[in-house]
């Protein structure tokens, strides 16, 4: 990595950047983007929480454990077609939701209660088939936590917020060592970190008001298959023909294929291009601190992604860990 790298945040960024410069499957319309960040709000507010799919009270330890929990098993969309979705619910909230009902029915899961946790638990708190591939997959990304927390934070959830000294930037650090946050690939022999969920959970502690951790505009777009397909339907990423007829078809992206690879970094770099522009759009004295973050860009377009429009048409699919 580049010599400016000093943490997971910078990583990511530079590694996209690298991608998108060699990008042969997808590209950005960089002559769009100006335009395109002048259609996102001058700001953003703390959206108020969700009490169905999110804990808006309590104390930090249980406010901790459930966006480590959640945002542990925030995986999945390439088998959202094959879930039991709640009615009204995307495959996301209807897992949420399972989680939330569970924190608020019991509490939250003790990191001893974790480091043994089945596929069989997890099916039941979420509503679905023990034998679905995802629940063996979370219950490994869950247990994985209860380790983590067990045998570094002494059990406790909060504490692995305080070891991050007060920073987005070095909670991210901290959770990319996890194997349930693991989410790197390789690119012309590189490897490429994403480590959308490790970056997800100090964003998601910020916006829900649980703690204030600074330097959150270092954070990148969270790469998942919802941001590239609203950049796409909105033209500022261009696929070529093959990957858009493959992607229309509905057919599965092999995790880690130089096009899935492509998509996700381009993504990250076209947010990036995004928060710039919406700065810059301030005036002459602007600083980098004024328009929205990359992690605040991330946020406008996946909300833009629940919208009708975007869900007619068909989004990229892969089946993974990682998004």
């Amino acid at each position: 990595m580049p010599e400016e790298a000093t943490n997971v945040c910078d990583e990511v960024r530079a590694a996209c950047a690298w991608v998108a410069g060699r990008a042969r499957s997808v590209s950005i319309d960089g002559a769009a983007i100006e335009a395109y960040a002048a259609t996102l709000p001058a700001s953003l507010e703390k959206p108020e929480p969700d009490p169905a799919t999110q804990i808006a009270g309590g104390d930090l330890e249980l406010r901790a454990a459930f966006v480590i929990c959640l945002d542990a098993i925030n995986f999945g969309s390439g088998w959202w077609p094959t879930i039991r979705k709640r009615p009204g619910h995307s495959g996301y909230f209807t897992i949420a939701a399972g989680v939330t009902e569970r924190f608020h029915r019991r509490g939250p899961w003790s990191a001893a209660e974790l480091t043994e946790i089945s596929a069989a638990e997890v099916a039941r708190v979420v509503g679905q088939d023990p034998e679905h591939p995802l629940m063996a997959g979370y219950a490994a990304s869950l247990r994985d936590v209860g380790r983590r927390v067990v045998a570094e934070h002494g059990g406790r959830f909060a504490a692995v917020v305080e070891a991050a000294g007060g920073t987005a930037p070095a909670l991210a650090d901290l959770l990319s060592e996890w194997e349930a946050f693991a989410d790197v690939s390789t690119y012309e022999e590189r490897p490429v970190p994403f480590f959308k969920r490790a970056q997800l959970v100090p964003a998601d502690l910020n916006r829900t008001g649980a703690v204030a951790l600074g330097e959150e505009r270092q954070l990148t777009a969270f790469a998942d298959n919802l941001v590239p397909h609203v950049l796409r339907v909105d033209d500022i990423l261009r696929l070529d023909p093959t990957l858009t007829r493959a992607i229309d078809a509905g057919e599965l992206l092999e995790h880690g294929s130089p096009q899935e690879v492509e998509l996700r970094a381009c993504a990250v770099q076209a947010v990036e291009l995004l928060a710039a522009a919406h700065g810059s759009s301030s005036g002459a004295e602007s600083s980098p601190s004024d328009g929205l973050s990359p992690a605040e860009v991330d946020y406008v377009l996946w909300t833009r992604g629940q919208q009708p429009r975007y869900k007619a048409i068909p989004r990229p699919r892969s089946r993974n860990t990682a998004y």
